[in-house]
């Protein structure tokens, strides 16, 4: 599998910094905005390469 090379996310309105309180401060981004080239995303994590897969019935699967 040739993993396809990282494209960083433009900053944008729908990226939103989860601060409310009682939330876990991090970073919240809209499955829409991962899936707009297709139903599977590439993760790359200490060197291993995970995929984020939506499917017909509009779950998330993440797989290594």
């Amino acid at each position: 599998m040739n993993p396809m090379p990282c494209k960083p996310l433009p900053r944008a309105a729908n990226v939103v910094s989860a601060l409310e309180p009682g939330a876990n401060a991090g970073l919240t981004l809209h499955s829409r905005e991962l899936f707009r080239q297709g139903s599977v995303v590439q993760i790359r994590h200490q060197g291993q390469t995970y995929q984020l897969r939506l499917t017909r019935q509009d779950k998330l699967i993440l797989t290594k």
